[in-house]
């Protein structure tokens, strides 16, 4: 018998950074956590909403259990990098609102 988490979640080096996915699907597994964990969406609305096989979104909540660690660290350092290139190229527009609200 086939692995079920393993026939829905597959590593690609040069796809998602060779981040944990839905098979044939760009969805990482931190992303179905994201959904599903802090903004609270039922893992059937998540597959409903990226036409997702509910057996992968399951999988892919399945296989975030397993490596919970991992995925969140990965999680924390892709936020520290966002935030990071945020705070170097500020667009004139936030620019400005934040001396707006500076006062």
């Amino acid at each position: 018998m086939v692995n079920t988490i393993a026939r829905h979640i597959v590593t690609t080096p040069n796809i998602c950074f060779g981040k944990p996915r839905i098979a044939g699907h760009r969805i990482t597994v931190a992303d179905v956590a994201i959904m599903h964990l802090r903004m609270g969406l039922s893992l059937e609305e998540i597959a409903g909403k990226y036409k997702l096989d509910p057996a992968a979104v399951y999988a892919a909540m399945a296989y975030y259990l397993d490596h919970r660690e991992e995925i969140e660290k990965r999680i924390a350092k892709d936020a520290a990098f966002v935030a990071a290139l945020q705070r170097r190229s500020r667009s004139p527009r936030r620019t400005r609102i934040q001396t707006v609200k500076n006062g």
